[in-house]
């Protein structure tokens, strides 16, 4: 996602990054995609994916939440001829797109689009100046109703939480100070306050600024939650024998996966110092390794794919015991109802 943790530039920064399809053999080989399945693709974007998908034989049900991403996906689904179906909807809500038989597969790439990068309206890079926007449904609250009107105790939460950024109450006190005297509307009136609050130094890999603005987008778009809700509604909407296969690219998602898995494994749960939970049985089955990382010659090519992790399962016949967010312990923040306006 945002925080490069590796070095180099990141998409928070508005580096250079072409969409490329991460982990694309990797993600094939645990989708399984053939003629007379049917896979829905929950993240669709540049429509890399679903592209490949739809060569190797198979039919997409494809979405997304950016309304230009689905203008721009038109084109692909005039050239695959009624093989591919794109719609508008947020990927918690697949479920609702299902064929009545249910899905042979799933595929989650849970990153931000390069084209939302690229577009300086949009707000996500602090490297061009835009609005402070970075919703990626193009409506509800913005980054910017959220900096303007949070309390500081929430922004300090947000930023801690949400962006890991260690100096969250510095950042968020002098956003309170600043937004009394000028209310913040473009991404480089928030990055330019981060750059004098917490200048960068010499051995720092990342831009002051990326770990806020990666909060920021997190919280606006409610992508833990959105994610969250996604995995349920997978589970739902998966036929016995269907896959799902999450691409992650941050830490904070890919524990969400990571418990989503092991909650969903049908083993018991319990330590020494609390009693043992009773198994139940397991709606997924593991495919492959627990996890599977880029290769260090695809992380050389593609950036993008360094910290890209792929996670996924095979659905069983057992009836889902229903969505239960305990399980992700996600933190509580704002309302983003209560900052709209």
């Amino acid at each position: 996602m945002v925080t490069d943790q590796g070095g180099g530039v990141s998409e928070a920064e508005g580096g250079p990054v072409r969409h490329i399809p991460v982990l694309l053999p990797e993600v094939l080989a645990a989708l399984e995609p053939a003629p007379g399945k049917v896979i829905l693709d929950g993240t669709f974007g540049a429509g890399g994916y679903s592209s490949a998908i739809l060569k190797a034989g198979a039919d997409v049900i494809a979405l997304d939440r950016d309304p230009t991403a689905i203008a721009a996906g038109q084109a692909q689904v005039a050239e695959w001829g009624g093989r591919l179906k794109l719609v508008h909807a947020q990927f918690s809500d697949l479920a609702a797109q299902a064929p009545e038989g249910g899905l042979d597969g799933v595929v989650l790439d849970i990153g931000v689009s390069s084209m939302q990068i690229d577009e300086a309206e949009r707000g996500f890079s602090f490297q061009k100046k835009g609005p402070l926007d970075m919703r990626m449904s193009a409506s509800g609250v913005s980054a910017a109703d959220v900096v303007n009107r949070a309390k500081v105790s929430d922004l300090i939460r947000i930023f801690g939480f949400l962006g890991e950024e260690k100096q969250a109450g510095r950042i968020a006190r002098a956003i309170e100070k600043r937004r009394a005297e000028q209310p913040f509307e473009t991404t480089r009136d928030l990055a330019g306050l981060i750059e004098v609050v917490t200048p960068r130094k010499a051995k720092d890999k990342i831009h002051p600024a990326t770990r806020v603005f990666q909060a920021l987008r997190i919280f606006v778009n409610d992508e833990l939650g959105e994610l969250a809700e996604a995995l349920f509604a997978a589970e739902r909407a998966l036929k016995p024998g269907g896959r799902l296969v999450v691409v992650t690219f941050h830490s904070l998602e890919d524990r969400i996966v990571k418990a989503f898995f092991q909650d969903r494994s049908g083993k018991a749960s319990g330590s020494r110092h609390l009693p043992m939970v009773s198994a139940r049985a397991a709606t997924f089955t593991p495919v492959g390794k627990p996890m599977v990382s880029a290769s260090e010659e695809e992380a050389s090519l593609n950036p993008r794919a360094r910290s890209a992790k792929l996670r996924a399962g095979i659905r069983t016949e057992a009836q889902s015991p229903g969505n239960d967010l305990s399980i992700f312990n996600l933190p509580e923040l704002a309302s983003l109802a209560r900052l709209g306006g």
